[in-house]
């Protein structure tokens, strides 16, 4: 029976090292060709290091993510829900298609259709922490009167990052910064 990773357990040195090493990784070889082996080797040390606080690569992406958006994507407030949300998605969408964090992103979704355990960990890990921060700028707006009080705010939540993924997975039409103003506009126009 395989041990479950122990995040308790890390080193700060060494986890930063691997975070610093994944994001490196992606940058240069995107997610579907770098592998723990590689993450192991550019942070210098075990895959057994890796594979005690992490469970998979998909994992040890989703942390490296997590942590280099927290510092590059930065929460608005204007003190207007169309235009905090405008500018956050527009952030968004330039971090998703201008670094590889956008196929990062659709491979990790891709394999969670068949992973249980990987979905569950992407929902609490990441998308969770992302929804929040929509939750709240639509939570200043519902208090300032800018939206309907009876808005299903969830539903809202819903409409934006389903229109994200469906985006970046089919790659069909591109996530721009002119894009995020349509969509803000279009959705703030039907719960105003």
């Amino acid at each position: 029976m395989t041990q479950a990773p122990n995040p308790k357990r890390r080193n700060e040195l060494s986890h930063q090292a691997i975070l610093n090493a994944t994001i490196a990784l992606l940058e240069e070889e995107g997610y579907a060709h770098m592998s723990i082996e590689a993450i192991a080797r550019r942070a210098g040390v075990s895959k057994k290091t890796i594979y005690r606080w992490w469970a998979s690569k998909a994992e040890v992406v989703m942390e490296a993510y997590a942590a280099y958006t927290a510092r590059e994507i930065l929460i608005p407030d204007t003190g207007a829900v169309q235009t905090d949300l405008e500018r956050l998605f527009a952030q968004l969408f330039t971090v998703l298609t201008t670094t590889p964090a956008g196929t990062a992103m659709a491979g990790i979704m891709s394999e969670a259709q068949s992973d249980r355990q990987l979905a569950q960990n992407f929902f609490n890990n990441f998308i969770a922490n992302r929804q929040a921060i929509v939750l709240e700028i639509l939570e200043r707006g519902v208090e300032r009167g800018e939206l309907r009080s009876d808005c299903d705010l969830q539903c809202v939540i819903d409409m934006l990052y389903g229109t994200m993924w469906y985006r970046l997975m089919l790659k069909h039409r591109p996530l721009t910064a002119a894009f995020a103003k349509t969509l803000i506009q279009q959705v703030i126009t039907g719960i105003e």
